[in-house]
């Protein structure tokens, strides 16, 4: 039976991945003069990084002097307070719906790990929605420039995301959808 981990291993490699039929992809245009300013989060997929966060979830995103973006995230917490965490983004090359963001310090930001994907797979055309996620489908966040979703819109959000791969069943759902 020792033969049995190495033939497992040989059938993972040959299955196909689905996931690498379907591949997430970021927005080919992103025009980040208009999606700077204040969002309101809709829905996410569960992070430890917003696992005190009950509502009122915001990020706002504010344009440097230079590429960098400034980025703040905030949430109501259980005990009433305002939980903030401060970071920048910057924009990947090549790639207009697709930004790195950290929440380091400046002085640890030339450690390449620091950097997260941030990449915009899904956005409304007058940027009145976002949907902001990354190639490994383990972070999404569904964004509105409103504190609340029409439900059927959001519902076909849902779908393209999950067409994208994105497993929805743990989704969060952490602001008011209208229309129920």
């Amino acid at each position: 039976m020792r033969s049995l981990p190495a033939l497992l291993l040989l059938l993972a490699c040959l299955v196909p991945d689905a996931h690498a039929a379907n591949p997430v992809v970021s927005v080919p245009q992103l025009d980040i003069s208009r999606y700077a300013g204040q969002w309101y989060e809709i829905a996410h997929l569960p992070t430890s990084f917003q696992a005190k966060c009950i509502g009122d979830i915001t990020a706002t995103y504010t344009l440097g002097e230079d590429t960098h973006i400034g980025v703040r995230n905030a949430c109501r917490t259980a005990d009433g307070g305002i939980r903030v965490a401060e970071g920048l983004a910057r924009p990947v090359e090549g790639y207009p719906g697709r930004l790195e963001v950290r929440f380091v310090p400046d002085w640890l930001s030339w450690v390449p790990f620091v950097w997260a994907d941030y990449w915009v797979i899904d956005l409304d055309p007058g940027y009145t929605w976002a949907v902001v996620g990354e190639p490994d489908r383990e972070y999404l966040w569904i964004l509105s420039r409103e504190p609340s979703m029409d439900r059927v819109l959001f519902e076909q959000i849902k779908a393209r995301a999950i067409a994208m791969g994105y497993d929805l069943g743990l989704l969060v759902v952490t602001a008011p959808l209208r229309g129920d």
